[in-house]
C-alpha cells in the first residue's frame, strides 16, 4: 500500500513538472523532482520496492505524458537506480544529497545513451556537460529533500534508519 502511495506521489510530481515551462534555454533540462521519491524509497524501503515504484512511474508517466519519454526515462531511471543501489552500501541517511547528485549524473548518462542510439550521432555527447551540471545541482536538491523526508517520515513511522 505504501509503495502504491509513493508511486502516485512520484507520478503526480512528474506530471506537474512536465507542465512547467523550460527552466533554461537548453532543451531537456528538468529538475527531476520525482527522483525525490526514488531516493527516499531506496533508503526507506529497499531496492525491490524502489524498482517497482520507479518502473511503474516511468510506464504510467509515459502513458500520460506521451510515448517518446518512455525510453529516455527508463534508461535514465535504471542507470540512476543502479548507481543508488551501489551507493546505498556506502552512504548513510545523512548523505542522501550525494546519492541525489550522483544519481542525476547516471540518469543523464542513460538519457544520452538513448539519444545517441536513436539519432545514431555520437556528437550528441557534446551536449552532456550542459545536462550534467544543472543535473548535479538538481540532484543535490532532490537528495536533500529525500534526506529531510526520510528523517521526518522515519520519525513518524518508526522506520529503522
Amino acid at each position: 500500500m505504501f509503495c502504491a502511495l509513493l508511486t502516485a506521489i512520484a507520478l503526480t510530481i512528474f506530471m506537474i513538472e512536465a507542465q512547467l515551462p523550460a527552466l533554461a534555454p537548453v532543451p531537456g533540462i528538468k529538475l527531476g523532482l520525482a527522483n525525490i521519491v526514488t531516493v527516499y524509497a531506496m533508503f526507506a524501503l529497499g531496492p525491490r520496492d524502489t524498482l517497482l515504484i520507479l518502473v511503474s512511474r516511468v510506464f504510467l508517466g509515459s502513458l500520460f505524458a506521451g510515448g517518446s519519454t518512455f525510453l529516455y526515462s527508463l534508461a535514465g531511471g535504471l542507470l540512476c537506480y543502479a548507481a543508488m543501489l551501489v551507493m546505498r552500501k556506502f552512504l548513510t541517511v545523512k548523505q542522501l544529497w550525494v546519492c541525489g547528485a550522483i544519481g542525476s549524473i547516471f540518469h543523464n548518462l542513460g538519457q544520452m545513451a538513448v539519444a545517441v542510439w536513436i539519432a545514431k550521432t555520437v556528437g550528441l555527447v557534446m551536449y552532456l556537460p550542459f545536462m550534467i551540471i544543472p543535473g548535479i545541482i538538481a540532484g543535490v536538491f532532490t537528495g536533500l529533500t529525500a534526506q529531510f523526508l526520510l528523517a521526518r517520515v522515519g520519525e513518524r513511522l518508526k522506520l529503522d534508519i
